[in-house]
């Protein structure tokens, strides 16, 4: 069952084949024989997970279930999740049982899917290798020496590793992307607004996007259909009707026109995997695409914008963290100062404390218009790159990162470095685009992903393009040695 992608065990689960608690049981069977190796789970829920698949198994016998209904999935640790533990990677959440649900969680609850456990993650979605987590990093499961990508990791090594045939990420600056290419599976993150951030706990509210880990486009069509649409409780939520993301998976590639931006095969992009990627995008002009050059001129400006923005807003959002109302509390406070400054200070990691300073100083009076402002205005140029290159093209390709998984502490004390992973997924955030990480070849045994960025709202069509590459490829069947 484990090597099902979520299409197949739902059709299976429709037919009888065998029931959802059969599949929840093999899930939860695997998790604990594997995860030990990768670190992927900071908490299973196993009786709840059960108890989900027996009632799932009763709308499948009613004929009422969906095609979600009894599928077991990983929900990040970000999303807030009734009675159980939503720690965010971190110290500081590390007692915190949410009262409520994310609206993710409610409507992937609603569709009948059945969670099995909750992944570990960066502290507070800060990372890009999933090191800075509380609870130790998660590990590749193509080499357990490299690390998955980061900051939706345990989400994505799960997925590759066959323990969830599914899971949810969020996506900031590409920890949706970069994961799902590092761990060789399809990662797909929305349209900001698409899918609802409420109970999505914040790092940096005008970036972050929740969105879904699979082995396949088809899959994260089903799974994107049932976590999408408006909500009235997230101020930034989009009122627009959900597309029907499957049913236009097998449109024609005919006459697709593709934009190869030169800012993203120049200097930085290792050569293997940028011959990787121009393979797959010979696959596309087989398909009958078009490939046009492009240009994002201003593509160099994201990394720095995005470095003030983004801890800006964090500095901001974890303002909330302090000692009081609920999180980490240090014992014996002699003051309320002594309880702020130890509280927070021993309740968040270096990575955390790093962005916090760096946002406030931004913030601070004196250089918010130096920095701040000037990021956003940064912000509203690389979107108009963007919007230029799409009245040239309907989807714009490129690698999803500079190289393969690195080991793990390799750029674990170069913080530049580290952010430097990002660099071609971070534009796509500032912008609010919709973009798609998929499989699309290896090197050193190692995978590459396929960057593939749409206009706003076209997530049928970024699906539609990689499902179409996906049936004449089959990198994204591959599996890692050890979990076949």
């Amino acid at each position: 069952m484990h090597q099902k992608s979520l299409v197949e065990l739902a059709a299976d689960l429709q037919k009888g084949v065998y029931s959802s608690e059969e599949l929840t049981r093999a899930c939860l069977q695997r998790i604990s024989t594997h995860d030990e190796r990768l670190n992927s789970f900071v908490t299973v829920t196993a009786a709840q997970a059960l108890a989900a698949a027996q009632a799932a198994d009763g709308a499948l016998k009613a004929g009422t279930a969906g095609p979600l209904t009894g599928i077991p999935f990983a929900h990040k640790d970000i999303f807030c999740t009734r009675g159980v533990k939503t720690s965010c990677g971190s110290k500081m959440l590390d007692n915190f049982i949410s009262p409520y649900d994310a609206t993710v969680t409610e409507k992937l609850l609603e569709a009948g899917a059945v969670m099995v456990g909750k992944t570990n993650m960066d502290e507070f979605a800060m990372g890009s290798s999933n090191e800075t987590s509380f609870y130790g990093p998660v590990r590749n499961p193509w080499d357990e020496a490299t690390v998955p990508g980061g900051s939706s990791g345990g989400s994505a090594a799960a997925v590759a590793a066959r323990l969830v045939p599914a899971s949810t990420g969020t996506d900031t600056g590409g920890s949706i992307r970069q994961p799902a290419a590092l761990c060789g599976i399809t990662g797909l993150k929305p349209t900001y607004g698409r899918v609802s951030r409420y109970g999505m706990i914040a790092f940096a509210s005008s970036l972050d996007q929740g969105g879904a880990f699979t082995r396949s486009a088809a899959d994260a069509a089903v799974m994107l259909g049932a976590m999408a649409g408006f909500d009235p409780r997230d101020s930034t939520s989009v009122d627009r009707p959900v597309d029907d993301y499957v049913a236009q998976l097998n449109e024609p590639l005919q006459g697709l026109k593709i934009g190869l931006p030169k800012e993203y095969f120049g200097e930085g992009l290792d050569s293997a995997v940028g011959d990787a990627v121009a393979a797959a995008i010979d696959e596309f002009r087989k398909l009958g695409a078009t490939v046009v050059d492009i240009s994002l001129p201003n593509t160099h400006l994201s990394v720095p914008a995005y470095y003030v923005v983004a801890p800006a807003e964090c500095s901001s959002n974890l303002s909330r963290f302090d000692g009081v109302r609920f999180g980490h509390r240090a014992e014996n406070p002699q003051d309320l100062e002594d309880l702020y400054t130890r509280s927070r200070g021993e309740g968040f990691g270096e990575e955390v404390k790093r962005r916090i300073l760096v946002g406030t100083y931004a913030l601070s009076a004196g250089y918010y218009d130096a920095y701040y402002l000037k990021a956003q205005q940064v912000r509203r140029l690389i979107r108009d790159d963007f919007l230029q290159a799409f009245a040239q093209v309907d989807v714009i390709m490129g690698p999803t990162a500079p190289s393969v998984a690195f080991k793990l502490g390799e750029k674990a004390d170069d913080p530049v470095s580290m952010y430097l992973s990002d660099i071609y997924t971070i534009a796509v955030n500032l912008a609010g685009l919709p973009a798609l990480s998929i499989p699309a070849g290896f090197s050193n045994g190692l995978p590459v992903g396929l960057h593939v960025t749409g206009n706003y709202f076209q997530e049928a069509r970024l699906l539609n393009v990689g499902h179409q590459y996906q049936q004449v490829s089959d990198w994204h069947t591959r599996c890692p040695q050890g979990f076949e």
